[in-house]
């Protein structure tokens, strides 16, 4: 059975007695995760945890603040200096 394109399953990892767990190298590759980097755990005590590398969400963070500024549904920062 096929993957649905743009979902994978990089395998299972087991957690270390000191809670550490080792991203496989394949998902490693795939994000662009480098030593140094840092990842952001997310959680929800229904569905899990995930894993999101800290400068993908800060992207998405700043995307997201970028529409509500065009929306109108947030001010300028320009402007809120003015005020």
């Amino acid at each position: 059975m096929e993957a649905p394109k743009g979902k994978k399953f990089y395998g299972s990892v087991t957690v270390s007695e000191r809670g550490q767990i080792v991203i496989p190298a394949e998902a490693r590759q795939d994000f662009n995760i480098k030593p140094g980097d840092k990842i952001l755990v997310l959680g929800d005590l229904d569905q899990g945890i995930a894993l999101a590398p800290y400068k993908f969400m800060q992207k998405f963070m700043q995307d997201a603040m970028d529409l509500f500024r065009e929306a109108g549904m947030l001010e300028d920062e320009d402007n809120d200096k003015t005020s």
